[in-house]
C-alpha cells in the first residue's frame, strides 16, 4: 500500500491496535498492556516512529514502569520482507520532574512505505484510574479495541467522549474471575469496545483543545468495597466544599485578614457608588499587581508574598482582588474554571484536577461580573479570552458551590469608515476611521501598546499598494473600545484606459478559515462577531464608472448569520456597504457546510470586488 484509499492525505495510517487492562490477582497492580501497527506512507509519517511512554510516580516507593517493550520495522526490498528489531540500548528514560518520567524509542530503519509495530506493558500501582484509551488520533485508524478486565467491587466512572459510535461493544459479567486466599472469590466485568475506520482527528481555527472532541475512553474510580466496608474516592461537591474551604491554596488565602485601609487609597475606599468602588478596586489591582503568567490552582498561593512582592501567580491576584472587593462591603465569590486549552470540567462528579483557573464574580445592583485582574488591557466585567470556556464552578462557602455560565455579554465588533476621492495625481487617497469594540478592541491594544512601531509597520505592510500616513490612536490603555484614524493613498490598476479599484483598502479576513470536508465538533469561537466597513468614493469630473460589484446578501439558517454587501452610485459618488454578523458563540457540527460557504463568500466579496472607471 503507498497511499490509504479512505484518506489520500494521510501520512500515517495505524492498520491495528490492541489494548487491555486488568487488576493483577496477586499484587493487585494494574497491568495495561499495548500493541500497535502502523503504516508509513511517506516521510511525514516518520513521526510516528518516535514512542513515548508516560510514567507518573508518587514517590520513591509507587511509581508506574513500563516492561516488556518489543518493536520491529518491516520493509520489503527486493521482494522479501526484512525485519529490523528495536534493541534493548536504544530504549531511553528521560525524568521530567519529579512526578512524571518517559521511556522514549525510535522504530529502527524506517522508511517510505515501512510498517512497524511494537508493544508493551505498564504496570501502576495507581488503581484509581485506568489507562484512558484513544481511539482517534492525528491520523486515521482502521482498527482500534480496548478490552477491561475490572472486578465488581471497583467501581468506575466510565466516559465514553467524542462522537464517534463503537462498532463493538461487550460487557459480560463472568463469575468467580479471581481467587484470594482462605477461599475468597470475586466477579469482573469483561469489556470489549471496538471502534473501526476512524478518520484522523484535524484541528482547525475556533476550537477549544482537542481533547473536549476527540473519541476515547476514560474512567474514574468512584469507590472500592473490601473486607465489608466502602471506600468513596468521588466525593459530592459538598465534600469538596469542605476541603477547599479548609484548603491552604484556596479557603485559608481567601480567609486573610488585611488591613484594607492601609493598602487601598482612601477615595477607593470612600466612593459611595458600588460600581465606581469595584471598578476602582478592580483597576488598582490591575496596575499595582503584577501577573508571572503562572495559573498556579493548588500550589504556591500565597497573598502575603503577592502584596509584599507585588507579583505572583493568578490565583493569587484574583483572591486579593475578593478579599478587597468583600472587605469593601461588595458581594464577591472565587470562581473555578477551566481554560479552553485545558478542556471542558466534567460536571457529573467533581474532578478538581480539571480546573486549572480562578477568577472572581462579583455582584453589583442586580448585574453579575466576571473579573480577572491578571491583564491590564482587561475592562471591567470583560475575562481573557483563555477563560471563554462555557461554564464553571462558583465557590460558595456557606450556601454550597454551583455551576455559572461564562460567556461574554456582548458582541466584538469591527466598524471601519472610509472615505477616498481622486487626488492631483489621479491617484485614489482618502481617510479611514475605525471603531473596534469587546475583545477585538482588547486584541488592538495588546498589539498596540505593546509595541505601537510594529503595529503601525503591519498596519503600513498590510497591502503593497496603500501608503499610510498621520496614524492616529484615539484610545487609552483601559478604555473598552480601540479607534484610529490615518491618512492613505493607494495605487490602483489601468489597463487599456480603465482604473480597477477594490474598496476594500482593509479586509476583514486573508482567508476561508473553514477549509475542512466536514467537520465532527463545534465551531467555538468564544465571543459573538459584528463586522461593518463602509465606503464612500467620491468621483471627479475625469471619471465615469463602467461596472460595479454586484450586491449580496446570504444568511445562516436560524437567523445564526448574516451578510450584507451593497454598492450604489448616486451622482458622483460610490456608497459601498459590508455587513457581516455572527450571532452566536458556538456553532454545532452540522451548521459547519453553512459556515464555509459563508465565509467564503465573505473573502471573496473582500479579495475580488472591483469598480471598474473609464477615464474621460
Amino acid at each position: 500500500m503507498s497511499s490509504f484509499e479512505k484518506d489520500t492525505t494521510a501520512n500515517a495510517v495505524v492498520l491495528y491496535e490492541y489494548g487491555k487492562s486488568y487488576i493483577e490477582p496477586h499484587d493487585y497492580k494494574l497491568i495495561t498492556e499495548k500493541k500497535f501497527k502502523i503504516k508509513l506512507l511517506n516521510n511525514n509519517g516518520f513521526e510516528h516512529a518516535n514512542v513515548i511512554i508516560h510514567l507518573f510516580k508518587k514517590d520513591n516507593s509507587m511509581l508506574e514502569y513500563v516492561y516488556d517493550i518489543v518493536a520491529n520495522t518491516y520493509n520489503l526490498e527486493n521482494g522479501e520482507v526484512i525485519i529490523t528489531k528495536l534493541e534493548k540500548d536504544q530504549i531511553f528514560t528521560e525524568q521530567y520532574d519529579d512526578n512524571h518520567s518517559f521511556t522514549k524509542f525510535t522504530l529502527p530503519n524506517v522508511k517510505e512505505g515501512s510498517v512497524i509495530s511494537y508493544s508493551y506493558k505498564i504496570e501502576s500501582p495507581f488503581k484509581f484510574k485506568y489507562h484512558p484509551w484513544y481511539f482517534q488520533s492525528d491520523i486515521p485508524k482502521v482498527y482500534s479495541e480496548y478490552n477491561t478486565n475490572i472486578p465488581t467491587n471497583y467501581c468506575y466512572h466510565t466516559k465514553l467522549m467524542g462522537d464517534k459510535k463503537l462498532a463493538v461493544y461487550e460487557d459480560t459479567l463472568k463469575t468467580d474471575c479471581r481467587r484470594a486466599s482462605k477461599g475468597l472469590s470475586a466477579n469482573c466485568w469483561i469489556s470489549k469496545y471496538v471502534m473501526k475506520d476512524m478518520p484522523a482527528f484535524i484541528e482547525e481555527d475556533f476550537m477549544t483543545t482537542k481533547y473536549n472532541y476527540l473519541s476515547r475512553i476514560e474512567y474514574e474510580l468512584e469507590s472500592l468495597s473490601a473486607f465489608g466496608r466502602k471506600i468513596n474516592y468521588t466525593k459530592t461537591w459538598k465534600d469538596v466544599d469542605k476541603e477547599l474551604k479548609t484548603d491552604k491554596n484556596i479557603g485559608k488565602q481567601l480567609k486573610k485578614s488585611i488591613q484594607v485601609e492601609k493598602i487601598l487609597p482612601q477615595n477607593i475606599i470612600n466612593e459611595p457608588d458600588d460600581l465606581k468602588r469595584a471598578q476602582a478596586i478592580y483597576k488598582f489591582v490591575q496596575d499595582n499587581y503584577t501577573w508571572n503568567e503562572e495559573y498556579a490552582m493548588f500550589k504556591d498561593v500565597s497573598v502575603k508574598d503577592l502584596i509584599k512582592e507585588k507579583s505572583s501567580n493568578a490565583t493569587a491576584i484574583n483572591i486579593l482582588l475578593n478579599i478587597f472587593l468583600k472587605q469593601s462591603g461588595l458581594t464577591s465569590y472565587p470562581v473555578l474554571l477551566s481554560t479552553r486549552e485545558n478542556g471542558f470540567a466534567t460536571k457529573v462528579f467533581p474532578v478538581l484536577t480539571d480546573f486549572n483557573y480562578l477568577i472572581v464574580k462579583t455582584t453589583i445592583n442586580g448585574k453579575d461580573y466576571l473579573l480577572d485582574a491578571t491583564d491590564s488591557y482587561l475592562t471591567f466585567g470583560e475575562l481573557p479570552f483563555r477563560c471563554l470556556n462555557q461554564y464553571a464552578r462558583l465557590l460558595d462557602f456557606e450556601n454550597g458551590s454551583s455551576w455559572i455560565d461564562v460567556f461574554p455579554s456582548t458582541r466584538s465588533s469591527k466598524l471601519y469608515n472610509v472615505n477616498l476621492s481622486f487626488n492631483k495625481n489621479q491617484n485614489v487617497s482618502g481617510t479611514v476611521k475605525n471603531k473596534l469594540t469587546g475583545y477585538n478592541a482588547y486584541f488592538a491594544k495588546h498589539d498596540y501598546f505593546s509595541d505601537n512601531d510594529a503595529y503601525i509597520d503591519e498596519l503600513t505592510n498590510y497591502s503593497p499598494f496603500i501608503e499610510v500616513s498621520n496614524h492616529t490612536v484615539h484610545t487609552e490603555k483601559t478604555s473598552n473600545s480601540f479607534s484610529e484614524s490615518y491618512d492613505l493613498e493607494y495605487t490602483q490598476d489601468e489597463i487599456e484606459g480603465n482604473l480597477y479599484i477594490n474598496p476594500f483598502v482593509i479586509k476583514f479576513f486573508k482567508e476561508n478559515p473553514f477549509k475542512l470536508q466536514e467537520r465532527s465538533y463545534p465551531v467555538d469561537l468564544g465571543f459573538k462577531y459584528n463586522y461593518l466597513y463602509t465606503t464612500v468614493l467620491n468621483l471627479n469630473e475625469n471619471h465615469t464608472v463602467k461596472q460595479l460589484p454586484e450586491s449580496v446578501r446570504l444568511a445562516i439558517p436560524n437567523n445564526a448569520g448574516e451578510l450584507y454587501f451593497d454598492v450604489n452610485q448616486i451622482g458622483n459618488v460610490i456608497n459601498l456597504t459590508f455587513k457581516l454578523s455572527l450571532k452566536t458563540d458556538i456553532y454545532p457540527p452540522d451548521y459547519y457546510p453553512y459556515l464555509k460557504e459563508f465565509m467564503s463568500k465573505a473573502v471573496d466579496i473582500q479579495k475580488n470586488s472591483v469598480i471598474v472607471l473609464t477615464s474621460k
